[in-house]
């Protein structure tokens, strides 16, 4: 049936219509003067609403569609009501404007719901259950609001004049008792988190982002991102578990933190990792590919992602969620170790040993491990060539004149020697007194026993190196005080001091 170029001066009333799977409801280029319903309708093939012009109301409440339904180009002039559509394949509103619609749904589309070019002039709330929902290039004059279930939506180069925020629904969209079941029918196997697949070219400080799944998200190419908003419980990828080895050879693992799409993509690109199958699911022991995969000119490098890391942290500590701020403030120490264009050598060097000793001042068990081998090694040069046999006693010499008469005196001290066998040299009272010399040292910075040369210059060397070990390892405020210092070298924003170190 085909109403293409058809122009209806009147009210056009479709209530209950049905239209047959096998023609299509074709209302290409049709204008509608006046209200136009469509409620209870059900188009059971293929719709087309391609260029319709709708001056008056447009009501599809409770409308069903069977096949692909098209309203490109369509222009809304008046209200226009989708509550309790129900899509069973695409709907593209692909460049369609919307003037006047303050609710768009609640509505659940089987497959791809797709609103890119579109524009909403006035503030609108957008209730859809869809596997995907494309906001690509999107235009939002005003206010805005998607409430989303299952679905994984595209900001991608979508224009945010005023706030707009994208939410998890919690319940089923469409009210009602059967409202529950008929997103499971639609919807079967789909996962109910709202995943967000990309804010390119958007403007975040526009954005919050609420209980949404972020873990393919790309962030590259957005603007303002230390504006953006994330509250409620965002999912970000995790680094990879398990032990690997390198080289087949050394074990190694992760350290567990939270991390960015974009430093995944870049890993798995340098790492040479294989392009995984469509279909196959991932491995949480591997970093996750992107979507240009292998390609390393469409790779972000270590300069962009930690520029990311940077703005995303500020994002996180103006939220007060420090753990999540340490977490990128980890990354961005990461990708700067490994940027070969931006960090000179020099610096790359400091933030290795950096890594290696605390994990940047926020891996207190591994600065409080190096403090403990430093000091055990300590230890054990005390008692092979430190610590002499005996604590030399002092001698007083002197000549008595003889014709009488006043008596010189010198008293003098004899150098700590040490003549022990080695097997001698380790026994439990050196040991005992090994450590107390080490202890004294390092925490107290005075040891007040006897030491031969040797002892001298190694207990000199710990003074100088483990208590910078054990200001790093002590506490949460040492470790961010470490890391702010080290991070004073750079033209960077400062980060707020006490974060709960992770293992």
């Amino acid at each position: 049936m085909s109403f293409d170029k058809t122009q209806f001066s009147s009210h056009a009333r479709f209530d209950g219509a049905q239209f047959s799977a096998t023609a299509t409801a074709g209302f290409t280029q049709t204008r509608f003067s006046a209200t136009a319903r469509f409620d209870l309708a059900q188009f059971r093939g293929f719709t087309d609403f391609t260029r319709a012009q709708f001056s008056g109301e447009a009501q599809f409440d409770d409308a069903q569609f069977s096949g692909e339904a098209r309203f490109k180009g369509a222009q809304f002039s008046a209200l226009a009501s989708f509550n309790g559509g129900k899509f069973s394949d695409h709907a593209t509103f692909n460049g369609a404007r919307f003037a006047a619609m303050a609710r768009f749904g609640p509505l659940v589309c089987a497959w791809t719901m797709d609103l890119s070019n579109a524009v909403f002039e006035v503030p609108v709330t957008l209730e859809i259950a869809a596997r995907k929902v494309l906001c690509e290039r999107t235009r939002w004059e005003s206010t805005a609001t998607l409430r989303l279930r299952y679905a994984t939506v595209d900001l991608s180069h979508a224009v945010l004049s005023f706030p707009m925020a994208v939410t998890a629904h919690p319940i089923a969209i469409i009210d009602g008792p059967s409202g529950d079941a008929e997103e499971r029918l639609l919807l079967a196997g789909a996962d109910s988190a709202v995943r967000v697949a990309s804010v390119q070219g958007v403007d975040a400080a526009h954005l919050v982002l609420t209980d949404t799944d972020l873990r393919d998200c790309l962030f590259f190419g957005a603007f303002h991102l230390d504006q953006l908003r994330l509250e409620g419980r965002c999912i970000f990828p995790p680094a990879p578990k398990g032990l690997h080895r390198r080289h087949f050879i050394w074990p190694y693992r992760w350290t567990r933190r939270r991390a960015l799409a974009e430093e995944h993509h870049w890993r798995a690109q340098s790492a040479g990792q294989p392009t995984l199958p469509a279909g196959q699911a991932l491995d949480p022991r591997e970093w996750r590919t992107g979507p240009h995969h292998p390609d390393p000119k469409r790779t972000p490098k270590p300069e962009d992602v930690a520029a990311l890391y940077r703005q995303l942290r500020k994002a996180f500590e103006d939220g007060k969620n420090e753990p999540g701020a340490a977490d990128f403030y980890y990354g961005e120490m990461e990708m700067r170790r490994k940027d070969r264009t931006d960090t000179p050598p020099s610096e790359r060097v400091l933030l290795w040993g950096y890594w290696l000793l605390s994990g940047y001042g926020l891996r207190a068990s591994r600065a409080l491990g190096w403090l403990i081998a430093a000091m055990a090694v300590t230890v054990a040069l005390m008692m092979s060539l430190g610590l002499p046999n005996s604590t030399p006693k002092q001698e007083a010499t002197g000549k008595v004149p003889a014709g009488g008469g006043k008596v010189t005196l010198v008293v003098d001290k004899k150098d700590p020697k040490l003549t022990l066998s080695v097997a001698d040299r380790f026994s439990c009272d050196r040991l005992d007194k090994s450590v107390q010399v080490v202890l004294n040292s390092v925490v107290f910075r005075s040891s007040g026993q006897d030491l031969t040369t040797w002892g001298t210059y190694t207990e000199m060397v710990s003074r100088f190196t483990e208590p910078v070990l054990l200001a790093l390892a002590p506490s949460p405020c040492a470790a961010a005080s470490s890391a702010d210092t080290f991070r004073s070298t750079r033209a960077v924003p400062a980060r707020p001091a006490p974060l709960f170190p992770r293992p």
